[in-house]
């Protein structure tokens, strides 16, 4: 008689092979996933840094005066910032000591280190302040 020579079941290769494609999948997924969750912990950490600095713009006229240089702090142990007020000519204006008020540019840096890099977030905005000379 003939011997049955129909296999039922897999060979050891074909599931290593399965195996191999398997884990090769799982590695490539998890990098996608790993790679997702730093990308949401740099965004919230700019996130934080723009409600700093917008902070800072804010106060400039509010809680502190209109003077003219820069100051520093830190938020949170982390989050360091730095205001620079300076005199600011629109095109074409400049040289005018007249009015009554004054244009200054506020500029807030804030800088931190995330993952072993540093990384920063800087807002602009002028500000119409007392002038601070006095009219001419």
């Amino acid at each position: 008689m003939k011997a049955n020579r129909h296999i039922q079941g897999y060979t050891l290769i074909e599931v290593l092979v399965a195996m191999m494609i398997l884990m090769m999948s799982l590695t490539v997924l998890f990098r996608i996933f790993s790679t997702g969750l730093l990308n949401v912990a740099v965004s919230a950490d700019y996130a934080r840094a723009v409600i700093v600095a917008e902070t800072q713009l804010t106060a400039v006229g509010r809680d502190t005066e209109f003077r003219r240089g820069q100051s520093e702090g830190v938020v949170d142990d982390r989050f360091y910032w730095s205001r620079t007020i300076e005199d600011h000519s629109p095109i074409g204006r400049s040289g005018e000591q007249n009015s009554v008020v004054s244009a200054l540019l506020v500029t807030v840096a804030v800088e931190w280190q995330h993952r072993g890099r540093t990384r920063q977030v800087s807002l602009n905005s002028v500000r119409l302040a007392p002038n601070l000379d006095g009219p001419v």
